[in-house]
């Protein structure tokens, strides 16, 4: 006996999920059933499951979670909270344009203008370690570290999920998968993090490349750009709204400064729409 599941395709700078709408049709979803899907041959493939589904705060219009590809639960994805805003409005689930999700890493509020720009006011970057979490060995802005036999200075900060931000010189033959993946399994990140290259091209304009855990490299990460322009900040790299160019398109952010929230804007794309059939 079989059953199928409704699932649709997105992407937001090549970063890309696989959405389910828990609202209309309640799933339950395991470990398991997350890595199969996310094999790019024997499955659907991508980055991240994404799951719309109802609320269990008052004040959300829906619960958002997030699955990497490993199976491990994410508590923030910036990319696919732009995706779900999309995909929301195009089923009918809400005529609002203006949503509030609850993740498992806080409140997120997302403006539809269109499909090419869409706000996401993401929460106050966490800058104290306990809370990150990050162990280092001082509670100063950065910290050294040592991987691949090479020492870095780190800016940890936390989206709701843990980063970590290395400024270089170039990105150009950085290996960003061997690297962020000794990184990303650091002791003084006890949740594993992810980690962004960025290089700074002047105070308004940076280039960046990341490893997200429980994925590797993929082609943008929102999260991962609002952390290295509030690390860029917080270092005098940056000054007023940046944008961020990845592998897979730019990403225009904004903050100003401690306490206040971070203003992200990008694009979302709907690829296709499927069944996935479930044989029992």
């Amino acid at each position: 006996m079989s059953t199928t599941r409704i699932f649709h395709k997105m992407h937001s700078l090549g970063n890309d999920f696989m959405v389910l709408d828990c609202v209309s049709n309640p799933q339950s979803i395991d470990a398991d059933l997350v890595r199969s899907w996310s094999d790019r041959k024997l499955g659907i493939g991508f980055d991240q499951l994404l799951v719309i589904a109802p609320p269990t705060l008052a004040t959300a219009d829906f619960d958002y979670q997030i699955f990497n590809a490993d199976g491990t639960q994410a508590q923030q994805c910036g990319n696919g909270t732009r995706c779900v805003a999309y995909l929301a409005n195009h089923l009918g689930l809400s005529k609002n344009n203006h949503l509030l999700w609850n993740s498992a890493g806080g409140m997120i509020e997302t403006t539809l203008h269109n499909a090419k720009q869409i706000q996401t006011l993401m929460p106050a970057p966490i800058l104290e370690h306990k809370h990150i979490p990050f162990v280092g060995k001082s509670e100063q802005l950065t910290e050294d570290m040592t991987v691949c036999e090479q020492t870095f200075c780190v800016t940890p900060v936390s989206m709701g999920n843990p980063h970590g931000v290395i400024f270089v010189e170039s990105l150009v033959d950085l290996d960003v998968e061997k690297i962020g993946g000794e990184m990303t399994a650091h002791e003084f990140f006890p949740e594993r993090a992810n980690i962004g290259f960025c290089q700074v091209v002047d105070e308004h304009f940076v280039r960046l490349r990341v490893y997200e855990r429980g994925v590797g490299e993929t082609l943008a990460c929102g999260t991962g750009a609002c952390a290295a322009v509030v690390a860029a900040h917080l270092n005098g790299h940056v000054s007023g709204r940046v944008k961020v160019s990845l592998p897979g398109g730019k990403l225009r952010i904004q903050w100003s400064g401690k306490g206040h929230q971070v203003v992200m804007t990008g694009d979302a794309n709907l690829v296709h729409r499927g069944e996935l059939v479930m044989e029992s």
